[in-house]
């Protein structure tokens, strides 16, 4: 077992009070994220804590040597043999959603007690369907992102600088990037394998996907359009012209999946007046935006966008729900909430005339409450405030914990 890491501190505080505690811990996330570092962490903290009797039982479905576990049955026989009667075991399994009817087993072991159990998968529709129906309140999902831009600094070993920003945008936060020079060949070449495997492994094979062609095409379009609005009907309106005729029902279904697969995140409209949900014409934005420059390039035309992901990247990561905000007709980029706290965050690559200043800061004024009002950018001399509207420079905000 590959035992050399570099500490995800933010995900380790939020674990640690479930450690020894009767719930089942599921990690969830895109592939490559680094979930099966962090199990090895997890680990380490257990070994620590009750080191003269931890007994550990670890299965990797990536790892040919665990083939024969192909179900639920097979599952509790390993575990139950591998535990060898002990009063308590700790069992850790990798990418469980390769298990058919895995949640049959976690329901039976964590029933029979004495197993503390954590397990990682990629597929969140899947988890939260199973796992909600069969063992209700009895576990805890922890989502673990790409890295954070300090963690970012912390991998690669980087001052906080412009140019480590700048690779941080071109390059994305996948943290096996530090075992790769950064360099656009090398990195494009590592990070078009890793959307590849996405795209075939957890997508076309696990739903039996027959138009990749058009798979492709959506995921193209979504990285063109990161930030927009759009719809099943906007995306399928444009494929007819260009002589693709596509429903937008299985718009819909495509878009599900990629969602499922941690690769790309909806963001839904809500009415800041009304506090009503949009059903229709959300945003999409990437979980990794080494990825998505993968697919399309990284262009510096597309500046604005990318700095929109990149805050939104930030503000998931540190367990906010956002959406677009709505309020007479203007659009307010994101709408943050997170256990009783909000914000109203607008962002925007230079503030370089009065125009642009009045637009920027003039949707968030036009909110009358007296939340934290926020416009991000790439100004080098961003700060203070105006008119009451905070004003941060883009490498201040995503340098620290909101």
């Amino acid at each position: 077992m590959i035992k050399s890491y570099i500490k995800r501190k933010y995900y380790l505080d939020k674990i640690k009070p479930y450690i020894n505690k009767d719930v089942i811990k599921v990690i969830v996330g895109q592939r490559r994220v680094g979930k099966s570092y962090f199990l090895y962490q997890i680990m380490d903290i257990i070994k620590y804590i009750n080191h003269r009797n931890c007994h550990i039982i670890y299965i990797n479905k990536e790892l040919h040597k665990f083939d024969n576990i192909k179900n639920y049955k097979d599952l509790i026989t390993f575990v139950k043999k591998e535990s060898k009667g002990r009063k308590k075991s700790y069992i850790f399994i990798d990418e469980i959603q390769e298990i058919e009817h895995f949640e049959k087993a976690l329901r039976d072991l964590n029933a029979n007690g004495g197993y503390d159990i954590y397990c990682t998968g990629s597929n969140a529709n899947m988890f939260s369907q199973e796992l909600a129906t069969y063992l209700g309140g009895r576990y805890v999902e922890i989502e673990i992102y790409s890295l954070s831009y300090s963690e970012f600094l912390l991998f690669h070993k980087l001052k906080n600088s412009q140019e480590s920003l700048l690779k941080y945008i071109k390059y994305g936060g996948l943290p096996y990037l530090i075992n790769l020079k950064l360099d656009d060949d090398i990195v494009y070449d590592y990070l078009e394998n890793i959307y590849n495997t996405i795209l075939f492994k957890d997508i076309v094979s696990r739903h039996n996907i027959r138009n990749i062609t058009f798979l492709k095409n959506l995921v193209e379009y979504l990285a063109d359009n990161t930030g927009s609005l759009v719809s099943a009907n906007r995306i399928s309106d444009f494929l007819k012209s260009q002589k693709i005729n596509i429903s937008p029902n299985i718009v819909l279904d495509y878009l599900s999946y990629l969602i499922q697969s941690f690769f790309i995140f909806k963001v839904r409209r809500s009415d800041i007046q009304g506090k009503k949900i949009f059903e229709i014409n959300e945003k999409y934005y990437f979980e990794d935006l080494g990825l998505r420059h993968a697919v399309v390039g990284y262009r510096q035309i597309d500046i604005n966008k990318i700095l929109e992901n990149l805050v939104f990247l930030h503000l998931k990561i540190f367990g906010y729900k956002v959406t677009v905000g709505q309020l007479n007709g203007r659009e307010i980029d994101f709408v943050c909430e997170r256990t009783g706290k909000k914000l109203y965050i607008q962002v925007a690559y230079l503030i370089t005339n009065k125009k642009i200043q009045e637009r920027e800061f003039g949707n968030l004024l036009a909110i009358k409450d007296n939340y934290p009002k926020i416009v991000v950018s790439m100004d080098q001399v961003a700060g203070g405030e105006y008119k009451g509207v905070e004003h941060v420079k883009i490498i201040d905000f995503l340098s620290k914990e909101i």
